[in-house]
């Protein structure tokens, strides 16, 4: 019989148990409209009954695959062939699976959190708001020679063999919105750079640490690992039972009001301003709740509240409140009426309050705050305040609080945190399942949820991308990867920043050979961790593949002016940058530059002036005559000015090995 493979997922949604009767079967990631890699011999793979003869037909020749082995696994082997297509690729057993328009070129991992699983434009984003001018992209996006494949989300204990994906997708204003924003600006820039096919395998899933990545294997030199890894091997049930069996209890409980002690079955609820809430205790709001004693791993519901002292002048007039963002969802109640509620920890609240509800004196603020996972709480962003006709009341300080939930009724998941959050879960669902895939390369975009850990991070990241490289058998695998963006709010003196040492522990990776860094220092948002513009980080990615993947002369700096050392001279400070970094010479964005700090001995930084010297900068302060150690753009969310002429910023970067 012959099969035609017009969904490139349809044989991967079940895996039955291979019999006398199967048929030869393909991976999700082998169907239709998919890319091949250029220049490099092709393995191509599938499922087969033991001893049946399988063989794959692709440009005019047939090339046999081996005998299935015990799993009825086959592979075959496609000789290294140019860009070109569209091609037909056959593959025969017991039956005939034929796929058309499939091309040859450049075939790329995208791979990382959130900020890599951020697509174009979400219509489900849950408050996530698009890529910087969407619509305009979403309408020029006719690029019928990019392709795009997405692994669906799945966890595991121990490596698979398969996993879902959307199957190959051709780009197209139909169907970019869904695509990671982030590797589709990659991808159309080496499209319409080398002018050969581009295709695009997405792995992703936001708020996920490094380790969840990195396979058993790969995580061996990481004691700290080894118990839950451990455990995982003498699990005799999946990841995937394990969590739908934690979230279905978390549904009942965290989703409805009998399990929660808000809603007594007698008597009003905590929304009451009756309710006597004298003995509940109080938390600083804005903040997560993680950072209360005993509610540091508590996932589950808790209920604030707030007494308001309206004046006379307030009586019978509208009032609006501005919470911020809650994590993850709320109902907001005035006086004991609902006013408001939302569902996505990225939303900031604004609620109006009808002005029947609002009286002068004693007015009660409460709001029900449900947490699925990580951190939870009225967590800040804008202003909180209440505004009305008597002006503006600050919402910001002490609030009461008390749990509808106990701690001991609230389900634990599979692993603290949640399953994602394990080691090596996501390497096997969604990593193992692609080898042995041949890649042009690797674009990696995560680090957030490793923030606070960076010295671990150092050699976390490395390992992850040598173990990648063994993995799929391409020990000089081209690995690129994002440098966070700036976020959070401007501190106004220089001080320690965890999301500097990240930074400087992503740098670092940059000693293995073949690797590429985009720095985002300058793209990011104070009140969003996903900043919007995904073109210049798909761009500077692009930059860098350039030189580390495709050696080309011709291709421009792919990094700002990069430190390369310090001499100091009395009360100045000259810094050097790599010459390779200059891009035709160093530029003060702006006309002047900013972000420079310097300290002396005594360890204790002080903004500086700064001036360009040629290829130099010098610094200095009257603070510190001499001074022994200069940071740049060491914060958070730094705003340092300091460019190269080709346009891109400078890393962050300190002189120093300082603690604090």
């Amino acid at each position: 019989m012959k099969i035609f493979r017009h969904a490139a997922g349809a044989a991967l949604l079940a895996l039955p148990t291979l019999g006398a009767h199967a048929t030869v079967r393909l991976p999700s990631l082998v169907g239709n409209h998919m890319v091949l890699q250029r220049d490099r011999p092709v393995p191509v793979w599938g499922w087969a009954a033991p001893g049946e003869a399988v063989s794959v037909t692709f440009r005019g020749r047939t090339y046999p695959a081996s005998a299935p082995d015990a799993q009825g696994r086959w592979q075959a082997t496609l000789p290294a062939t140019p860009a070109g297509g569209p091609y037909t690729l056959t593959v025969r057993g017991q039956n005939t699976l034929e796929l058309t328009d499939v091309l040859v070129g450049d075939v790329w991992l995208a791979s990382g959190q959130s900020n890599m699983q951020f697509k174009v434009k979400d219509p489900n984003a849950n408050g996530y708001q698009p890529v910087q001018n969407a619509d305009q992209e979403i309408a020029a996006a006719n690029y019928p020679r990019l392709r795009v494949l997405t692994v669906s989300q799945a966890l595991a204990y121990r490596p698979q063999a398969e996993v879902p994906t959307t199957g190959w997708e051709v780009c197209s204003p139909a169907t970019v919105a869904s695509f990671s924003a982030v590797a589709y600006f990659f991808g159309r820039d080496l499209l319409q750079q080398y002018q050969v096919p581009i295709g695009l395998v997405v792995s992703s899933w936001g708020g996920t640490p490094a380790e969840a990545w990195v396979s058993a294997e790969g995580l061996g030199a990481f004691p700290e690992f080894q118990p839950a890894l451990a455990g995982f091997a003498q699990r005799t049930t999946s990841l995937a039972d394990d969590q739908r069996t934690y979230e279905t209890r978390q549904q009942e409980l965290l989703h409805g009001r009998a399990h929660d002690r808000g809603y007594p079955p007698t008597g009003p609820s905590w929304a009451d301003p009756a309710t006597d809430a004298r003995a509940w205790p109080t938390m600083p709001v804005p903040g997560i709740w993680e950072s209360q004693p005993g509610l540091g791993t508590y996932d589950g519901i808790v209920w604030f509240r707030k007494e308001l002292d309206l004046p006379a002048a307030a009586a019978g007039q509208p009032l609006t409140l501005s919470l911020g963002q809650i994590d993850d969802a709320d109902s907001t109640y005035f006086n004991g009426q609902l006013v408001g509620h939302t569902a996505g920890y990225s939303v900031a609240r604004t609620y109006q309050v009808p002005a029947a509800l609002v009286r002068a004196g004693r007015n009660v603020l409460v709001v029900r705050v449900v947490d699925t996972g990580g951190g939870g709480g009225l967590a800040g962003g804008p202003a909180m305040q209440a505004t009305g006709a008597a002006g503006v009341l600050p919402l910001a300080g002490p609030w009461q609080y008390q749990l509808g939930l106990a701690p001991e009724q609230v389900p634990q998941p599979p692993y603290p945190g949640g399953g994602s959050q394990a080691p090596s879960v996501l390497y096997n669902a969604m990593i193992a399942p692609l080898r042995p895939l041949a890649l042009k390369g690797v674009i990696w975009y995560q680090g957030e949820s490793n923030v606070g850990r960076a010295a671990q991070y150092q050699r976390l990241f490395p390992a992850l991308i040598t173990d990648w490289r063994r993995q799929f058998g391409q020990p000089t695998l081209p690995f690129l990867f994002v440098q966070l963006a700036n976020y959070l709010a401007t501190q106004p003196q220089p001080g320690p920043s965890a999301w500097a040492e990240l930074r400087e522990a992503q740098t670092a990776a940059l000693a293995l050979p073949r690797t590429g860094m985009a720095t985002a220092i300058d793209l990011g948002v104070a009140n969003d961790i996903h900043p919007h513009n995904k073109q210049d980080v798909g761009h500077r990615l692009a930059l860098a593949a350039r030189r580390v993947a495709y050696a080309d002369p011709t291709a421009p700096p792919d990094r700002g002016p990069t430190y390369a050392g310090l001499a100091v001279t009395g009360a100045a400070a000259r810094v050097r940058f790599a010459p390779a970094t200059l891009g035709g010479g160093l530029v003060a964005k702006g006309g002047q530059l900013q972000g420079f700090a310097v300290a002396g001995a005594d360890q204790q930084f002080h903004w500086a002036t700064a001036r360009l010297v040629g290829t130099e900068v010098v610094v200095e302060s009257p603070q510190v005559p001499h001074p022994v150690a200069v940071r740049y753009d060491w914060a958070d969310n730094p705003s340092g000015t300091l460019y190269n002429r080709a346009g891109l910023p400078t890393p962050p970067f300190r002189t120093d090995k300082w603690v604090k």
